[in-house]
């Protein structure tokens, strides 16, 4: 099951107090469906839910029946007006003339909560949204250019932003922020789908910042051997030429200290150190042999001792 059916699940489920919300969704389904002209008024979907909600308010609000006529293997549902009275009808009733382009009319949202209404009838018509495990990710899907910027308006009115593309054809209206996403399901009335979605996100956090502090921590752990390694070879390199009496008392202790202990790390070192060296001091006295062991590249008898 998809995030996206669950959210249309949701959304299919929302009972509105007002008869004008309920008319408000219609229209949403309507004007964002295949067809929605006095020669046929159409509504295409996969889901079998909304196939059933638009036949049920068609006849509940304007005595129109609807055919439900899936494809082979009810893939999908085509929800068709067959009468052109009906059509007809059906335009003037939410104001449109016949043969014009189609846009939102404003005037059908009678309260407050009718444009969240309508939203939610549109993306039951033409929107999907990605799972949040994946991608954050809503479009509404729109064959028409005015009617894909009108609704881009009103989404921009409820301060949601949403973006313009046009893929094969058609008109797309998106978002890809997860804030945003939220936001838009909670006017379309789709809260529980909201907060899964936002759940989601924050173990999606967690998990970020817990495998980029164990990244860092392998990243600092790397740097630790590689540089233990380039420590330790020098102490070795010393103790191969020159013994291991070359090298300075205070010297020749921190030298033991990290050849015996290859593992530890500077801070390690320091309260393992016999001289209380701070972590600062151990690192000193470790260049100093890294540069001692330098110095032997150039020693005379480096090749015969080598």
């Amino acid at each position: 099951m998809s995030f996206s059916k669950d959210v249309k699940d949701e959304l299919i489920k929302v009972q509105y107090e007002k008869p004008c919300c309920k008319r408000s969704v219609l229209y949403g389904l309507c004007l964002f469906g295949r067809a929605f002209s006095s020669s046929g008024v159409m509504l295409q979907t996969e889901h079998r839910g909304v196939a059933e909600l638009y036949a049920s308010l068609l006849g509940e609000l304007f005595n129109i029946k609807a055919d439900i006529t899936p494809t082979p293997k009810e893939r999908s549902y085509n929800v068709h007006v067959a009468k052109r009275a009906d059509c007809e009808k059906l335009i003037k009733a939410f104001g449109h003339a016949d043969g014009e382009s189609l846009r939102i009319n404003h005037s059908n949202f009678y309260c407050e909560s009718c444009t969240g209404a309508f939203m939610a009838g549109a993306f039951l018509a033409s929107g999907t949204v990605s799972s949040p495990n994946k991608d954050y990710h809503l479009e509404f899907t729109i064959p028409y250019y005015n009617l894909s910027k009108s609704l881009q308006t009103l989404l921009a009115e409820k301060e949601l932003q949403p973006k313009y593309a046009r893929r094969k054809g058609y008109n797309i209206i998106y978002f890809k922020e997860s804030e945003a996403i939220e936001n838009c399901l909670y006017i379309m009335g789709a809260h529980s789908a909201m907060f899964d979605m936002m759940n989601i996100k924050i173990v999606k956090d967690f998990r970020n910042k817990a495998n980029r502090k164990a990244n860092c921590e392998n990243a600092n752990i790397n740097k630790m051997v590689e540089a233990a390694a380039v420590q330790i070879n020098a102490v070795e390199k010393i103790w191969r030429i020159k013994g291991r009496d070359y090298l300075p008392q205070n010297l020749e202790k921190i030298a033991e200290l990290r050849y015996e202990n290859p593992d530890l790390s500077l801070g390690e070192l320091a309260e393992l150190s016999p001289d209380g060296l701070s972590r600062s001091g151990i690192n000193h006295r470790l260049n100093k042999i890294i540069e001692i062991a330098k110095k032997l590249d150039n020693s005379p008898g480096k090749s015969a001792e080598n």
